[in-house]
């Protein structure tokens, strides 16, 4: 017998919520399988076994999925795991009108959780910009916000404490004077 639950039955059987004899007469092998939320890697290859079964015997010719779709099916939280992945393929393969699986092609609750892809992207004005002024600006950013702990700046900005201490060097980025005085 091959069972699945998504309960903490030895849980259930310490309050007497389940038998524990049946507990212990299917409980011969036990695999706990982390959420899909858990397994990033996996999803990609889920979501190729899923549209190869799902086109399998159909007349639709589906041949995979548009970049932002896929992207959006990477980011989003599958609260319902491998079944609720495997439900929205199947669903977008049969309301797909092209070759590609679109965004629109998705359930709406996997479509409302995504972000718009330009959502917190830097938008490069057509004139350019110096990058260095970006770089300067989002170091006294992240320094104002630390109250200047390079320690708690450096983390905030992914970089190492070494290199925003180069960074802090570079620009002549030091504490104002009156924070300085207060201490």
């Amino acid at each position: 017998v091959v069972a699945a639950t998504n309960r903490d039955l030895r849980a259930m059987v310490s309050d007497g919520r389940f038998r524990d004899d049946l507990y212990y007469r299917i409980n011969v092998l036990s695999v706990d399988v982390p959420p899909l939320r858990e397994r990033r890697d996996d999803i990609p290859v889920l979501i190729d076994y899923f549209l190869r079964k799902h086109t399998r015997n159909s007349s639709h010719l589906v041949r995979g999925l548009a970049p932002d779709t896929r992207r959006l099916l990477m980011d989003y939280t599958w609260p319902g795991n491998v079944r609720q992945l495997e439900s929205a393929i199947e669903r977008a393969i049969l309301l797909c009108e092209t070759e590609f699986i679109q965004v629109e092609d998705l359930p709406l609750e996997v479509r409302q959780e995504a972000r718009p892809i330009s959502e917190g992207a830097f938008k490069l004005p057509a004139e350019g910009i110096a990058f260095e002024d970006v770089e300067r600006d989002l170091i006294m950013q992240a320094m104002e916000q630390t109250d200047y702990n390079i320690t708690k700046a450096a983390k905030l900005l992914g970089l190492t404490f070494r290199t925003l201490q180069y960074r802090l060097e570079k620009f002549g980025i030091k504490k104002p004077e009156k924070e300085r005085d207060e201490e």
